[in-house]
Formats: C-alpha cells, structure tokens, sequence
C-alpha cells in the first residue's frame, strides 16, 4: 500500500498522543441506526461518526458520509475482483503505523477510541486502501495491454539493465499469544515456551504437531515471500536464517514469535524486477488519481443507494 495512504495525518496523531490524558475524554457513545445501504450493504450512523472523527484527526476537510459510501463500493470492487486482504496483513500495517508514529498498536488503540474513531474503524480504512490499490493497479493494466510486471521489466531493459534475480523464501510464522492484560505476569513464560519449540525446530511439515500440546499458539502459512518484499523488522533475521531453521525470538504486539524457513531458492522473474524499481510502494501520480477518480464515478453510477 502506498505510503501516504497509511501516513496520512500522522501529525495529528503524534500531536493527540502527547496530549495529558485527562484532555482526551472518550466520545460520548450514540444509539446506531442505518443511514444508507449500498447494493445491499448497510452504512450505519455510527459508521458516518467515526469517519467524521477519523476526518477531524488527520485535520482533512471531507465528507464522512460520502467517504463511507465510496468505501463499501471499494470494497465491494475488490471482493468482485477476488482481491482480499487478509487480517494478518491489516494488523501488521496498523502495528507498523504505530512503531513508524513512535507508539505501540495498543497506545495507538487507546487514541483511535478517545478520538472516537476506533481501532476497528481505521483497520477497515487500511483494508480499502490495500484493496483499492490492488484493483487500481489491475484496472491500469487492462487499460494499457501490460501488466505492471512486464512495464518495470521493459523500463529496466530500455535503462540497458537486466532482470535481476532475488531469493524467494517459503516462510511459516508461530505466535505465542499473551493477551494484554496479561503481559506482564505470562510473557517470560510464554517466552521461554517459544524458545523451547524453537530450538526443536527442524522444519515446516513438523510445527502444527509441536504445537498440538501448547495453548494460544498460532501457526500461519505464510506462503511465497521474495527478498524485497520482506517485513523489514523481520528481513534481516530472515536472510540470516538457514532452510528448516527459525529465527530468533521476538517480542511482538500479539506475545511472542518467530518465523520458520520452509525454503528458499533464487528466482529471475518480471515480479522481481518491478519490486526492485519500487513498484510497491510510489507514490500517486496524476494519471492515477485520475483513473481512480473514473473509476469510483463508473462505481457510483452501477450503484444502488437508497438513503433511508
């Protein structure tokens, strides 16, 4: 997701996070009836608030109303277009805003609710934003006959580079949950348990069974993952890590970690090529915003909005 997206305010939101307090009293709490539905997707009244809030936050001019009817037909686009965007993902970048504003994600929780825009509201402005990206990109590529991959592919070869090559790693993530209101009496435990499988792993077909005997522990199937598009707070302990071992234990927002390498192997590809010209992460240009905004009129127009 391009980096405004996410950053967008971010002054407003250091500035709220230094406020006493005592000055941040929580909103006060409103009976929530549906103002509109959007081809059968309701938008309630206190959906509406909680952008209006969001709005006020990022001191941005807009209207909530508006913004949450283009959301659900973002959203609606993205799902038409097997486009999906996973919790996990959303959660990371929510953890990533916070440690990029010098927070951590239940710091930055406690804000979002005394702001009245709650936690859940912005995961789901990060969810759209994530999505729409991806349905931009693929509406951009139909128009123009070429996929992003072969267009950074052909601008590296008329630069007179070659397509570079980039280790593609099969990785498996394992998550020792410590809730947050117990982190201070079971996070040694839990990371002692975590270094215990650790140390016992030999693999990725062996970790769900590892994990049978053990409460609150999560194992994900992270998938195919190039080099460039590691986490960056994981990249570094991930490239050092041999195949059928796991990194280090850390300490994260959701208790403890780590991440298993199930393979790795070099790959030269039109994928890699567009993430070494920093495909992922431009920012905007004229042509885009203008395609974006046909493209929600188009959806508009399609739509179904019955006010009630």
């Amino acid at each position: 997701m391009r980096k405004r997206l996410f950053y967008v305010g971010m002054a407003a939101l250091i500035a709220t996070a230094t406020v006493p307090g005592s000055v941040l009293v929580s909103p006060p709490a409103y009976a929530s009836t549906i103002k509109y539905i959007v081809n059968d997707v309701p938008i309630t009244t206190g959906d509406i608030q909680h952008r209006a809030a969001f709005l006020r936050l990022q001191h941005r001019k807009g209207d909530a109303a508006n913004e949450m009817i283009e959301q659900t037909l973002k959203l609606a686009e993205a799902k038409r277009l097997g486009i999906r965007i996973s919790d996990a993902q959303v959660n990371d970048a929510f953890d990533r805003f916070a440690k990029n504003n010098k927070m951590q994600p239940a710091q930055l929780t406690q804000i979002m609710a005394r702001a009245g825009v709650t936690a859940e509201h912005f995961k789901e402005y990060i969810r759209t934003q994530m999505a729409w990206g991806q349905a931009v990109s693929a509406r951009s590529r139909s128009e123009s006959g070429l996929s992003s991959e072969q267009e950074a592919v052909r601008k590296m070869l008329d630069n007179g580079g070659e397509k570079p090559t980039a280790t593609e790693y099969m990785l498996q993530q394992v998550i020792f949950v410590v809730p947050t209101a117990e982190r201070k009496s079971i996070l040694a435990k839990r990371k002692r348990e975590a270094e215990s499988m650790r140390a016992r792993f030999n693999g990725c077909n062996t970790t769900r069974e590892f994990a049978k005997g053990l409460l609150d522990v999560t194992v994900r199937d992270l998938g195919r993952v190039l080099a460039p598009s590691l986490p960056s707070d994981w990249a570094d302990q991930i490239k050092k890590t041999k195949v059928g071992a796991a990194t280090p234990v850390k300490e994260t927002s959701r208790g403890v970690e780590f991440i298993g390498i199930c393979s790795a192997r070099e790959v030269s590809d039109d994928r890699v090529a567009e993430l070494m010209l920093g495909g992922d992460g431009a920012e905007k240009n004229s042509d885009t915003e203008a395609l974006e905004k046909k493209y929600v009129a188009e959806l508009r127009q399609r739509a179904r909005i019955v006010k009630r």
